[in-house]
């Protein structure tokens, strides 16, 4: 007799913290499940309290909430049907740290609990600050068949499936909550595949989905047959659930009637990673909707459709704060953009202001000849203004600058850089292009199509805080100033070697005094989406003083 198993993958999105929520959506989709006829529900690491915790897993009453939370959710199984479940587990003895683990429910109990025994810490992941790691892998059986169960980092070396795999294991379920950034899909099939290789053993690989603070877990779970062959794939950047019917055979186990959803790439797939960072940021967090200071360039642009995108555009609100240099052509721009969005759109002149300002401080400034003091006043103007009206209105507000600018601190400490949230925080500035351009060729939520003016993509970009200011007056060519940061942050390449890149000397040593001088601002901007392998902040951590300087050894 063939020996089967119905297992289904739980691609949900919880919310860190939110015990109660989660474990309510947790009873809906062991609902759905049952009703597929699934025999096994698998949920994503750490799904009932939430995943990242951070320091939130250092709370005792945190662990007991999960504990009972998983508990009245073993009610919901019985002798034909359970569930895998992540949950911090409470600590063992005073002074230790809980662990993070899957707790295996059937027959209306905890039957056992699973741990993680390799815990990250890198990049973003601080997972031995706050959890004990697991002294062995678990296999449980169900329906006959015996499930090893690594828990995310543990299929990433060989040591933990191999373990597994000596302890009788058949199927390897492995709950993750891996985040975002492009070249994810590509690393974990990858990884999958050599543990499924190196064992001989199917593999199910379960992500989470959805946006918790900087993260965006894209979903995109898979499942691998004993040869590597792809049996199931879910939806990027959706919730889903995928039922599948394991089947024992001549040439191992292998899954039939599984979903293979298509997975989006390039511009696309950062596109639909910035609309669900910002969609889960602002509902997670109660906020009614945001407001954003829409200024006819390019950043404030893609930022509003986003938003619109994110949110519908009844919930985004745009002001248009022009200063005696801002131009036509911004405010007609910015007019167009509003309205082929189909968000409100209001004009604060903040000339008065800037006047006002003009009195109160010309007679301190004894006689200094105006320079970036009075440019960064009217983007403090327009922080305070944007401000005042999100705390008026209820309104989470958006700042709008990318990486390159924040990278090199051209960019207004309490000024531009106020706000609540930044969709481009990790989005280059010739990123910026190629998303916009994404956007205008595809409506992916049915909002607006073609939202941003060819204008607002052709004209060279400008602060407008002075007379025919360009960003190029201070900056180098944005190709050339990203190429540079891209070798310094994401690669953390000599001077050397970006110099023999074809850059000039001057150029490169001037970016890097400009990146260093500038962690200060960093250190005080906005979260905001992560994109790529090394965002700023919890990816890359620099001191703000910081007294090294790389040479160039050459010419």
């Amino acid at each position: 007799m063939t020996r089967s198993i119905v297992i289904a993958a739980v691609q949900a999105n919880p919310t860190v913290g939110a015990i109660a929520a989660n474990e309510a959506q947790a009873r809906l989709r062991l609902a759905e499940a049952r009703a597929a006829g699934a025999d096994l529900a698998v949920f994503p690491e750490l799904f009932i309290n939430g995943y990242p915790p951070e320091d939130l897993a250092l709370k005792p009453a945190f662990w007991r909430a999960g504990q009972a939370a998983v508990e009245r959710l073993a009610l919901e199984t019985d002798d034909t049907f359970a569930a895998l479940v992540g949950v911090i587990w409470p600590a063992e003895g005073p002074g230790r740290r809980p662990r993070n683990g899957l707790a295996f429910l059937a027959g209306g109990r905890v039957q056992g609990v699973a741990f993680k025994s390799d815990l990250p810490n890198y990049g973003v992941f601080d997972e031995k600050r706050v959890f004990e790691p697991g002294e062995g892998p678990s296999v449980f059986t169900w329906k006959g068949v015996r499930l090893g169960v690594p828990i995310c980092e543990d299929i990433w070396s060989s040591g933990v499936c191999a373990a597994l795999a000596a302890q009788g294991a058949e199927i390897l379920v492995a709950p993750n909550g891996s985040p975002y950034r492009r070249t994810a899909d590509r690393e974990r099939t990858g990884v999958a595949r050599a543990r499924v290789a190196e064992t001989g053993l199917p593999l199910i690989y379960l992500n989470e989905v959805g946006g918790q603070d900087e993260l965006v877990f894209d979903g995109a779970s898979f499942a691998l047959d004993a040869r590597g062959r792809e049996v199931m794939r879910l939806p990027m950047f959706e919730e889903a659930v995928g039922v599948m019917r394991w089947s024992e055979g001549p040439e191992g186990w292998t899954a039939t009637g599984a979903p293979l959803a298509g997975w989006m790439d390039g511009p696309g797939e950062v596109y639909h990673a910035m609309v669900v960072g910002l969609r889960d940021y602002v509902n997670k967090s109660g906020f009614p909707g945001v407001l954003l200071g829409l200024s006819g360039g390019v950043d404030s642009a893609i930022t509003a459709v986003v938003a619109a995108d994110a949110l519908g555009p009844d919930r985004v609100r745009c002001f248009m704060l022009p200063s005696r240099y801002t131009s036509r052509e911004s405010l007609e721009d910015a007019e167009d953009c509003a309205r082929r969005l189909g968000v409100r759109l209001d004009e604060i002149p903040i000339s008065p202001a800037v006047d006002a300002f003009a009195g109160m401080l010309t007679p301190l400034f004894e006689n200094r000849p105006p320079d970036l003091t009075e440019e960064n006043i009217q983007a403090r103007i327009r922080g305070l203004s944007l401000m005042a009206l999100s705390n008026k209105l209820g309104s989470m507000l958006l700042t709008t600058g990318n990486k390159s600018e924040i990278a090199v601190g051209y960019a207004t400490l309490y000024g531009d850089m106020c706000g609540g949230y930044n969709v481009l925080k990790d989005l280059y500035k010739t990123e910026v292009y190629e998303v916009c351009r994404w956007r205008n060729a595809h409506d992916p939520f049915g909002v607006a199509a073609d939202p941003i003016p060819d204008r607002i993509l052709t004209k060279p970009p400008s602060a407008e805080l002075r007379p025919d200011q360009k960003d190029q007056d201070s900056l180098p060519e944005y190709a050339d100033l990203d190429a540079i940061l891209h070798g310094l942050v994401e690669e953390e390449a000599s001077l050397d070697e970006i110099v023999d890149r074809g850059f000039p000397r001057e150029m490169v040593e001037r970016v890097q005094r400009l990146l260093y001088g500038s962690e200060y601002k960093r250190r005080q901007a906005a979260p905001g989406v992560k994109i790529g392998p090394k965002a700023f902040g919890r990816d890359r951590r620099y001191p703000i003083v910081n007294g090294f300087r790389d040479q160039v050894s050459k010419g």
